[in-house]
């Protein structure tokens, strides 16, 4: 628990240098520290300029949300203590309209159901969708890739 207190304190950042893209903020809520890594690694190997920060729980991400709202959040499904469907549901909510992904290993056939009833963007698959992570991303923040708007 005292790392994700440090990661959420100190955010991982790619640094714009003199782009006119702004900063992206991003929400990553994960409690296994392997898949967190990963969606960092992952994030990081765009070219675009996002500053990621990493928790392992609900609460942790609705502290940080109460602060200030982030562009993207990317949620697990299964979380200590309150799950990510209703993390989804709280953040929805408070009135947050950014896009929310669920990547999530722990898959059922209706949980992509679920996850859109409660308010997600979309639902991607982990591993099976490490693909199309990275598109996804840039499409929900209308990052503009190859020279045209995704």
């Amino acid at each position: 628990m005292v790392s994700s207190k440090k990661e959420a304190a100190s955010a991982v950042s790619s640094q714009e240098e003199g782009s006119a893209n702004a900063l992206r903020r991003i929400l990553v809520v994960e409690d296994n520290r392997d898949s967190r890594e990963m969606v960092r690694t992952l994030l990081a190997s765009s070219n675009n300029s996002f500053s990621v920060t990493a928790v392992e729980t609900a609460a942790e991400a609705l502290v940080l949300d109460e602060r200030k709202p982030f562009d993207l959040y990317i949620l697990d499904i299964w979380l200590p203590g309150m799950d990510g469907l209703g993390l989804c549901r709280r953040l929805r909510e408070r009135g947050r309209t950014q896009p929310i992904i669920f990547f999530s290993a722990m898959v059922q056939p209706t949980d992509r159901h679920y996850v859109l009833a409660a308010g997600a963007d979309e639902f991607l698959v982990k591993p099976k969708d490490i693909d199309k992570f990275l598109p996804t991303v840039t499409h929900l923040l209308g990052i503009e890739t190859n020279g045209s708007a995704t």
